[in-house]
């Protein structure tokens, strides 16, 4: 957590820096000239535990620590007509180490893929008319790591009701990505595939969200995304029947749906009721349903608590078996037990501190918020995760 205390210092003298500059009511005043409007950075720690490792077959170890830190600036300007001109600048570091991943060669300490590191820059531009309520975005990203490499794009538009309680939105998403093909050490020989191989995610979404009441707001979203190439993971091993190791096989081609709807209601002045569901299908004829639930209690002007719970449950792939159940007469193959049978519960709270002279007397620093969740899957996989967000308005 050290990492974590200290870039989270490091934002703060950016944030003294800033906070002299800014006007005094930026309330109310719209500026023709580019200026910062907020800064998140968010840290976080993630350790997981369990023994259905797919590197080894659905067997060992899937032991792994995670250390994230995003830092995301938001700059804004009005033109001469009012338009407001957003551009949103993220980039994200994470380190992580991985028992499961270290045995892709069988030998402690060996595999390229023991730690890594994976850094994901990104830029969103987006062209807001708040008279007529719509805007439009577009946005760049990347994503680089030992054996993985992504670069995507992002068109987004939404429009407000001649009201303004209610807003249809749409996003289209694209994702170029290149996986390198590095093989368990049992399958290497002068045959195996090398170099890397293509692996493009196309999604489309629609949603449309209504202030239903005074107290009630629901949104309803569908997505439609189509992934192609290379979706297998090539140090993944599958054990077949009769002992003998093979490498991961899946299909070239995979159609997701998923659905969902999210509701709000504000229960008095302090109080919020949040409720979301989805359902996913896809052509793996894996199924999935999720219920969560979180309830942000306000205790004072400045601080609330937010206690949350997501249940999950999801009928497994027809390509999934365990250890030593696949045989050859299987087109399609894989152990690894994120496409099984299982479900999950995650649950934890977050805390929210809105000081009303800023945190650490910052002015402008208004929010430092800490949440902690703890996840247990059915097939004995725990996790822990605690984050800290720290913003700049």
């Amino acid at each position: 957590m050290k990492r974590i205390l200290i870039t989270g210092l490091a934002l703060l003298g950016l944030m003294q820096l800033t906070a002299q500059v800014a006007p005094a009511d930026s309330t109310t005043y719209k500026s023709t000239k580019l200026k910062i409007d907020e800064i998140n950075l968010v840290s976080s720690y993630y350790q997981q535990d369990g023994n259905n490792s797919s590197v080894t077959g659905g067997i060992g170890t899937e032991k792994l620590t995670d250390i994230s830190n995003t830092l995301d600036v938001r700059l804004i300007k009005f033109d001469k007509a009012g338009i407001k001109h957003s551009w949103d600048l993220e980039v994200g570091i994470d380190h992580y180490s991985s028992a499961s991943s270290d045995m892709i060669d069988l030998q402690a300490n060996s595999s390229a893929s023991s730690a890594d590191n994976r850094v994901y820059p990104s830029v969103t531009y987006a062209r807001e008319n708040e008279e007529k309520g719509q805007s439009f975005s577009f946005g760049l990203s990347t994503s680089f790591e030992y054996d993985y490499q992504s670069f995507g794009g992002t068109v987004g538009f939404s429009k407000q009701t001649k009201n303004k309680n209610g807003e249809f939105t749409a996003k289209f998403q694209t994702y170029l990505d290149q996986v390198k093909m590095i093989l368990p050490i049992e399958l290497r020989d002068a045959n195996a595939p090398s170099g890397t191989e293509a692996r493009n995610t196309f999604a489309g979404s629609l949603g449309y969200s209504q202030i239903v009441t005074e107290n009630f707001q629901v949104q309803f979203m569908v997505d439609l995304v189509q992934q192609n190439g290379y979706l297998s993971l090539p140090f993944h091993r599958v054990y077949f029947t009769d002992g003998s190791v093979h490498q991961e096989n899946l299909p070239n081609s995979r159609f997701k749906i998923p659905v969902s709807v999210r509701g709000s209601y504000f229960l008095g002045d302090n109080i919020i009721l949040r409720a979301y569901y989805r359902y996913y299908t896809d052509n793996w004829n894996l199924t999935a349903h999720t219920l969560d639930f979180e309830v942000p209690v306000k205790l004072s002007p400045f601080l609330s608590v937010s206690p949350f719970y997501r249940y999950y449950n999801q009928q497994g792939t027809k390509y999934f078996k365990g250890y030593e159940a696949h045989t050859e007469a299987s087109e399609f193959y894989t152990s690894n037990y994120d496409l099984s049978t299982f479900s999950s519960n995650f649950f934890g709270a977050g805390v929210k501190w809105t000081p009303l002279h800023g945190v650490f007397g910052v002015k402008n620093l208004n929010t430092l918020e800490l949440r902690y969740g703890h996840y247990s899957r059915s097939t004995d996989l725990n996790s822990n995760i605690i984050s800290l967000n720290l913003k700049y308005k």
